[in-house]
């Protein structure tokens, strides 16, 4: 259990990095930061407030969507990554800002953030521990819609990034690349990561030498 509570908190810390990153970069978040960053901006509180507020509001909407009782295990992660995002945020890059730098070098940390926060997602994923409600969306619409899931999580996307760009929030670049490039960094970390993950893990590693 240490070895998968490691690796989940691993994915997290990368991902949440790269997310600060992205917004750091001033070229626009991902489509659900670019909200969390623009209630931010109108209302107060955190990001990680705002995110760890609709990820329990999520936790509820997916059980009406799927017709099933609401997840209580959520509840972890919404906490854990409400917690690190806000600790990227607010302590490790809360006086940092790239607005005024060269625009090359925006780019650079808008590509390195939107990389590690996929890479982030498919490492996180590998244990196959409780995932936050948010992850779980796009399943539950497509779910009960009868939609695809690429059909699910472009409307998703869409009214997001639209709710984002009205109330201010940094919707650009960065939210346009992040739909465009997460998925398969994602697929691609977590299809590469798996068979390692499993070679090292305690229980399967001892299996693995004994077939030698």
């Amino acid at each position: 259990m240490v070895y998968r509570v490691s690796i989940y908190l691993l994915g997290m810390l990368v991902n949440f990095f790269g997310v600060a990153l992205l917004i750091k970069a001033t070229l626009g978040a991902g489509f659900w930061t670019a909200l969390f960053v623009g209630l931010s901006d109108q209302l107060g509180f955190t990001v990680g407030i705002w995110y760890a507020l609709f990820q329990f509001l999520f936790i509820f909407a997916n059980g009406w969507l799927m017709k099933q009782k609401p997840e209580p295990r959520a509840i972890i992660p919404l906490v854990l990554e409400s917690l690190i995002l806000d600790f990227w945020l607010e302590v490790v890059f809360h006086d940092f800002t790239l607005l005024q730098a060269p625009f090359l070098l925006q780019i650079g940390a808008l590509t390195l953030g939107i990389t590690l926060s996929a890479i982030g997602v498919g490492i996180y994923i590998l244990p196959a521990l409780p995932r936050a409600p948010v992850d779980q969306l796009f399943l539950a619409i497509a779910s009960r819609f009868t939609l695809s899931l690429r059909l699910s999580q472009t409307l998703v996307a869409l009214t997001t990034s639209t709710s984002a760009l009205l109330i201010g929030g940094p919707v650009g670049l960065g939210t346009a690349a992040g739909v465009l490039f997460a998925g398969p960094i994602i697929q691609l970390t977590y299809s590469r990561a798996y068979p390692y993950y499993y070679l090292i893990h305690p229980r399967y590693k001892k299996r693995y030498e004994l077939a030698l």
